[in-house]
């Protein structure tokens, strides 16, 4: 057993003072309690000391393989209106180039970042199935075991989410060229599934297998029953109300907006976590909110293709459940996401602390929002620094200046308002201690294999 030791806690009572936490070998995390209430005969050896703990989020949306693309895409094509459609152009292109070893080496850095970044757990939306040409790999989960072996390397926890992506749109037309590494059809993709669960068996007891109907362009409406039947008990999640035109679309095609039309004709509840709702009415807004599943939101994603903003004050005024996501891969930063969440609700309401309460600021409101809205899309026992979770911890560094005697929720307000990720000591996924401080402890092995293909891929550029 392992035991860490904390000036300052953030449990689920609220802060705590001089707090030992003993993590088990299984990865749980098998006792906490304060110093000062533990008799002296019974006090344990701290092997880490750290000045302030957290649970670590889970970050609850990403494609790894788009982290290659970062900084590639921000000029304007011939065309004056450059959107959210060029940009997946330019993503379609791409993904011709890469191979198995590249994906697993993208992957593993992506995993690397999300940790330094403070993030326990990636649930990695997957929808890489094929070779360049369409088809199929002798297993037809290579690339998904390639996301268990970059795993394997990290040591994040995962979530691993294979993606149903049939049709091109909601005309059930067939997918273009660009599309040939995603598609299946419903025997495909359940023998994808099948394999890719079997690849998870290689990996530690926390990791997870999901399911995700990519969006209700892709799929058909008869499709997702049984999707859903196909794992009864896992995380079912769906990218829905991205963008305008596709809002327009699945309503001239099924009649409804695309979360009116989920809402009326399927059984969401907590298994669901939607990604982004930026496009959502007023009445869409709180009847998912009153589902108890999760918007999965990318505020630094959606600021780049000009998605949209999520509707946060009302649907956490609805007592509604979100969770945060890297999606694209860009900018890894936990902070900045949370950050951009709560600035992106105040520039739209001309307001100040638009996520705060008269409970809680504005930190501490949107970062216990994140970890328990990411807990259960992921499908994971985590989220609280309790006995019996996975012990999914992180820990700021409280010499850091701008730390320096600082208490309370006003921790959660620095690190997200007045800093940035370099507050990030050490992180623990499941009790594995994988960053110390501030860096993975492989980081070396694989920013060196991230970097070699890099070079291969940007020469083709």
């Amino acid at each position: 057993m392992k035991i860490i030791q904390a000036n300052q806690a953030l449990l689920p009572e609220g802060w705590v003072t001089d707090v030992q936490v003993g993590l088990a070998d299984d990865g749980h995390i098998a006792f906490v309690q304060r110093v000062k209430d533990t008799l002296e005969q019974d006090q344990k050896q701290s092997d880490t000391k750290v000045g302030v703990l957290l649970p670590a989020p889970v970050n609850l949306h990403s494609h790894a393989f788009q982290r290659a693309m970062a900084g590639l895409s921000e000029r304007r094509g011939p065309k004056p209106g450059d959107s959210f459609w060029t940009w997946r152009k330019l993503m379609y292109r791409f993904l011709d180039r890469l191979e198995p070893d590249d994906v697993e080496a993208i992957a593993a850095f992506v995993q690397m970042e999300m940790l330094e970044a403070g993030y326990a757990t990636n649930v990695e939306f997957h929808y890489l199935h094929h070779q360049s040409n369409g088809q199929q790999y002798d297993n037809p989960a290579e690339l998904a075991a390639r996301i268990a072996a970059a795993t394997q390397q990290s040591g994040i926890g995962l979530t691993l989410l294979p993606v149903h992506y049939q049709y091109g749109g909601c005309d059930q037309r067939s997918l273009i060229h660009g599309q040939r590494r995603f598609g299946t059809d419903m025997a495909g993709f359940s023998r994808l599934w099948a394999y890719t669960k079997q690849e998870l068996q290689h990996l530690p007891a926390d990791s997870v297998i999901g399911v995700a109907p990519h969006s209700l362009r892709a799929v058909a409406p008869e499709a997702l029953p049984e999707l859903m039947a196909m794992a009864p008990d896992a995380p079912i999640h769906m990218h829905i109300a991205e963008q305008l035109a596709e809002v327009v679309e699945v309503e001239n095609a099924w009649g409804a907006r695309p979360v009116e039309w989920l809402l009326q004709n399927m059984e969401v509840n907590e298994r669901w976590c939607l990604i982004h709702c930026t496009q959502m009415l007023e009445y869409e807004t709180k009847g998912l909110a009153r589902t108890g599943a999760v918007a999965g939101l990318c505020p630094i994603t959606e600021s780049s293709l000009g998605d949209g903003i999520f509707d946060g004050v009302s649907f956490l005024n609805q007592h509604g459940r979100i969770g945060i996501g890297s999606d694209s891969n860009i900018r890894i930063s936990l902070s900045e996401e949370l950050r951009t969440l709560d600035y992106s609700q105040r520039l739209r309401d001309h307001s100040r602390a638009a996520l705060a309460t008269v409970e809680h600021s504005t930190g501490r409101r949107i970062f216990e929002e994140v970890v328990r809205g990411g807990a259960q899309a992921a499908g994971r026992q985590c989220g609280r620094i309790e006995t019996g979770q996975w012990a999914d911890l992180m820990a700021l560094n409280d010499q850091h200046p701008d730390l320096d005697g600082i208490t309370g929720d006003t921790l959660l307000d620095t690190f997200i308002f007045a800093a940035d990720d370099s507050m990030v000591r050490d992180v623990w996924s499941a009790g594995r201690h994988r960053v110390t401080h501030g860096q993975h402890k492989q980081r070396d092995a694989i920013v060196q294999r991230y970097r070699e293909v890099m070079k291969s891929l940007r020469t083709l550029h």
